[in-house]
């Protein structure tokens, strides 16, 4: 039967030990200790990504949560795609668990979750900077026009359907997927499968990453034309270099998920195209590809610690690295400031509540004399 997996789309070794053509040809042509070396190396390598991605993307949660000076549209795009790419990070020991045994111990309701919570990582994620790179369409080219829709609320509304959407998606994953009688966990085509198998390559491409990646690259053309036409003038406003910063650390994270997803779905559509030659070189570089797309979930952390300082200080305090005063100062100050403006407004209403009753006072004492 021809299984495959969606979340990363395995076509020829899945994570969840779905064997194919290919790696059935590679197997006759390597030894077993390279075999066994290889998978114990790729193991590791999974529970290191685990790692990095469950610390660094539970501290930017903790972090968008924990400040309100944190709490900008933007950030709330960048919790959405920090809680997706935790929920694919939980679901990697078991898929690094699997790979090592060669095959699925814990049941056909668990294979089904976790190849759910993997499949939505990877539309979520696309369909969360496809989202972030609109809102940033719209706060440079339409600054003033974008105020009424480019607000939080309306942005959880958003990250609520993104997630709907992506759910949609991944509905053949979720009605398709199962257990063989190895077990496998995997996805079991009806017949044709060949025709279902490919049909499924082709579907994930284009929904989960050409479509998304043709309007990011769209909006961002309209970026660069309007900040070409309107030039760069000296003396930009504090909003607008704060703009500017934004947008270039949501373009730096949406390059580097391209970088890491690219070859991946290269590998895909090759490989459904048959004009790929199954070889143990070609293999390694696949198991390095499919690494690569999980090792995404680790990088957007550490982009933001290096281009935002927003979070860079939020994590530095946090993490009691450096006491910055940018947050909770920040937020202190705020605080004495409101409660300073608060007890001015109070002294200028009782000064004039004192006055008028002065007043009114008088007008009694000449009324009575």
């Amino acid at each position: 039967a021809r299984r495959a997996k969606v979340g990363l789309g395995w076509i020829w070794t899945s994570p969840l030990g779905n064997e194919s053509d290919l790696d059935l040809n590679v197997t006759e042509t390597r030894e077993p200790h390279q075999d066994k070396t290889s998978s114990v190396v790729i193991t590791f390598i999974y529970f290191m990504v685990c790692a990095v991605g469950l610390c660094g993307n539970t501290l930017v949660i903790y972090v968008i949560l924990r400040y309100a000076k944190m709490k900008t549209v933007t950030n709330i795009y960048i919790l959405n795609l920090a809680v997706a790419d935790v929920l694919c990070m939980m679901s990697l020991p078991f898929i690094a668990l699997q790979l090592a045994l060669v095959h699925w111990p814990f049941g056909e309701v668990l294979c089904r979750v976790i190849m759910t919570v993997d499949s939505l990582n990877q539309f979520t994620s696309i369909f969360c900077l496809m989202v972030m790179s609109i809102d940033r369409y719209l706060a440079v080219v339409h600054p003033i026009k974008s105020t009424r829709w480019r607000k939080p609320r309306i942005a959880k509304l958003i990250n609520m359907t993104v997630w709907g959407v992506s759910l949609l998606v991944i509905l053949p994953t979720m009605i398709f997927s199962g257990l063989d009688k190895v077990p496998v966990c995997g996805i079991m085509w009806p017949e044709p499968q060949d025709v279902y198998y490919k049909a499924f390559m082709f579907y994930t491409f284009f929904i989960g990453f050409f479509l998304p990646l043709a309007v990011i690259c769209l909006c961002y053309l309209l970026i660069i034309v309007k900040v070409k036409s309107s030039g760069i003038r000296v003396g930009s406003t504090k909003r607008k270099r704060s703009e500017r910063k934004v947008t270039r650390m949501v373009s730096i994270v949406v390059a580097v998920f391209v970088l890491c997803w690219l070859p991946f779905y290269i590998f895909n559509v090759t490989s459904v195209t048959g004009s790929i030659n199954p070889t143990s070189a070609v293999k390694s570089t696949f198991d390095f590809v499919v690494v690569l797309g999980y090792a995404n979930s680790c990088a957007n952390p550490i982009l933001y610690a290096f281009l935002s300082d927003n979070f860079k200080k939020s994590f530095q305090n946090v993490l009691c690295l450096k006491k910055v005063a940018g947050l909770d100062e920040i937020e202190r100050s705020d605080s004495r400031a409101d409660r300073s403006r608060m007890a001015n407004d109070a002294a200028i209403i009782n000064a004039n509540l004192e006055t008028h009753n002065a007043a009114l006072l008088n007008g009694e004492l000449q009324t009575s004399i």
